[in-house]
């Protein structure tokens, strides 16, 4: 227990930062970044591939649904390094592996986001389709409006699981050398020599208190949202026999 303390002291700052300033940013810090840029960056996408998916129209539903379907049925690691391989020869030029795990992770995780948004789409009653219809409303005004902003309060919860699966995923690229915690945490080994399971007892409580602290979050935020349907549920309940007594 002595050495743990002592590995976290003497090396906090290569776990935290890695060799910032005086080299690339690396780290617990890059590891957070990279996370939440492929969340920010796949977001769009899994948004259009999902209204791709519930569409009336197959030219959107059936290519949207090939790409969710290969997506989903290859490893990671796979995509890595075709990206790696791949993007250098459609640009021209070498791509840092931070960049190449960046793009990967956004073309692998837009997937996940996608059936994600669409299972909340599907989630809401068919009756707000129907009223918003019979407001007048067109197929693309109700689903932005109506359908979509309730669609992505109810997926809140799933959505930052799904960042705790891109932290977890985000160790992958340590095979294509992204300077993040798992990377420093083989940097602290190589420079002990004689203590890697130490070394790595640390990276796994990092991670897991880490991704502890988000699971609580989607926890806190899923319990709060089911307190409120169950509220609404309760005042619309109320409110029909007043309606009632008045006519």
């Amino acid at each position: 227990m002595f050495d743990l303390f002592t590995i976290v002291r003497d090396n906090w700052t290569l776990f935290l930062v890695g060799q910032y300033p005086h080299g690339p940013l690396g780290g617990l810090v890059a590891t957070l970044i990279l996370a939440a840029l492929a969340l920010v960056l796949a977001f769009p996408l899994g948004l259009l591939l999902s209204l791709a998916r519930v569409s009336p129209w197959r030219w959107l539903r059936y290519p949207a649904t090939v790409w969710v379907y290969v997506m989903r049925g290859i490893p990671l690691l796979m995509v890595i390094f075709w990206t790696y391989f791949l993007v250098p020869l459609l640009i021209g030029h070498n791509i840092t592996g931070f960049t190449t795990m960046l793009c990967t992770l956004v073309v692998y995780q837009s997937a996940y986001l996608c059936e994600i948004i669409r299972g909340g789409i599907q989630a809401l009653p068919a009756g707000q389709y129907e009223a918003s219809r019979a407001l007048g409303m067109g197929y693309v005004r109700t689903t932005v409006w109506v359908i979509l902003p309730q669609a992505l309060y109810n997926a809140l919860p799933s959505l930052i699981s799904q960042f705790i699966s891109i932290i977890k995923e985000t160790s992958l690229g340590y095979v294509i050398n992204v300077q993040e915690v798992t990377f420093a945490a083989n940097q602290v080994n190589n420079q002990l020599l004689t203590k890697p399971f130490q070394v790595f007892f640390i990276l796994a409580i990092t991670y897991y208190l880490l991704c502890y602290g988000l699971t609580r979050l989607a926890g806190a935020l899923e319990l709060h949202i089911a307190r409120k349907r169950q509220g609404t549920a309760a005042s619309v309940v109320s409110a029909r026999p007043a309606l009632t007594t008045d006519n």
